[in-house]
């Protein structure tokens, strides 16, 4: 199961950032500038999703990076409270497992998230540090996940309710 930029574009819509048909309004270019200098530890950012993405998915890369440099774009104060989350995540790996978290095996890096509670805990942006790594990193992460097309195919909601579906969807009668 292959994730795309186009994957991540769509997962941006479903956030508001991109508006209407296309995907005009987030532009190549915006992306690439973005990219070029991120404040955000995009590699330590992969690796957690990594963890949470099922092992079939492939490309998280590209797809992490598109949505993260449209999902932090002209939103400096998200970005940072990003940023710290994951310096969060890099430096409980390190205390534990004596590396930066990206360098670690899968199961030591689930093991990480675990042990810092981000699996359990509510998610709050101006809470304990494992609080805003569920709110900036994990929440964030598996939104874009199963709000795409690729992810959303994944649990069956490719189409949830209220997305109109096209026209097929509304001329064929319920199913037997």
């Amino acid at each position: 199961m292959e994730l795309t930029r186009r994957d991540a574009l769509a997962a941006l819509t479903s956030t508001g950032i991109v508006v209407g048909a296309g995907a005009a309004a987030l532009s190549q270019e915006r992306l690439a500038d973005q990219r070029a200098e991120p404040d955000v530890d995009v590699d330590t950012l992969v690796a957690v999703a990594e963890v949470l993405y099922p092992s079939e998915v492939t490309d998280v890369r590209e797809f992490v990076e598109t949505y993260v440099a449209g999902r932090t774009a002209d939103r400096p104060d998200y970005r940072d409270g990003m940023a710290d989350a994951l310096a969060v995540v890099d430096d409980r790996a390190r205390r534990w497992f004596d590396g930066p978290f990206a360098t670690l095996d899968r199961a030591d890096r689930d093991a990480t998230l675990r042990q810092l509670g981000a699996d359990a805990i509510d998610p709050d942006p101006e809470g304990r540090p494992p609080a805003r790594v569920r709110y900036y990193v994990v929440n964030e992460l598996l939104y874009a996940f199963y709000t795409s097309p690729t992810g959303g195919s994944l649990v069956g909601i490719e189409n949830p309710i209220g997305h109109p579906g096209g026209t097929t969807s509304y001329q064929r009668g319920p199913d037997a």
